[in-house]
């Protein structure tokens, strides 16, 4: 079997990776087989192990592996069943991110765009602009708002279900490049005992599917388009 792979790896093994992205998981991410693992990669082996039901850490290990080298083609659909309009759009944005430098991506603006506060850079915390926007493109009120806190009261509260807007908080991670209050809100992938994953805007300054600990962050809110 391979050797496990992780973002910063390099090699005909993450060749082979990406080759067989591209043939398990739907939709395809049309990763270039050039054997760099990047971000693009990352998040395709997200997509992939939340397809599967794996452990969703972006890293591959045996179990990922496994799953990789099973015969035949892919053996998920392209989403899980019940799966809401607004976590289809979500997952077509992975990979977005930030701009290195002075300049802005015009995505995450337009993210801004769907709140009133229509910030003008990257580097204003999007994570609500974010699930505004994806909400507005399945034609569903948001909170209009780029407060995360502001879903708290959003629509009505729900178990936990793929799709959810999940709003959590950590004290910690005010201030900080995630968040200037310490809440964070995304759609809900899974619950798992130790983590909510989330697929989320300025998760690591970009979107994709992140695992917020348990440990560190606390549930304020699991809600549903009203």
């Amino acid at each position: 079997m391979p050797a496990t792979l992780r973002r910063g790896s390099r090699g005909p093994d993450v060749v082979q990776l990406q080759k067989l992205l591209n043939q398990k998981v739907v939709p395809c991410p049309n990763l270039t087989a050039d054997g760099d693992f990047g971000p693009r990669t990352e998040n395709a082996v997200r997509m992939f192990q939340t397809q599967q039901r794996l452990g969703v850490d972006g890293i591959v290990g045996p179990n990922t592996w496994a799953k990789l080298q099973a015969g035949g083609g892919p053996t998920s659909p392209a989403k899980p069943v019940g799966e809401p309009a607004w976590m289809q759009i979500a997952r077509r944005e992975i990979g977005v991110r930030e701009t290195a430098g002075a300049a802005h991506n015009p995505r995450v603006i337009e993210y801004h765009g769907a709140t009133s506060l229509k910030a003008t850079t990257d580097e204003t915390a999007w994570c609500a602009s974010f699930v505004n926007w994806c909400l507005k493109q399945a034609g569903v009120m948001g909170t209009n708002s780029a407060a995360a806190a502001s879903f708290v009261t959003w629509g009505k509260q729900t178990a936990p279900q793929p799709g959810a807007v999940c709003v959590i908080y950590n004290a910690a991670a005010a201030n900080s490049s995630l968040s200037r209050s310490g809440n964070h809100v995304g759609f809900l992938v899974e619950e798992t005992p130790n983590a909510y994953v989330l697929l989320g805007g300025n998760q690591s300054d970009s979107v994709k599917i992140s695992n917020f600990g348990k440990g560190k962050w606390r549930l304020k809110a699991m809600r549903w388009a009203p």
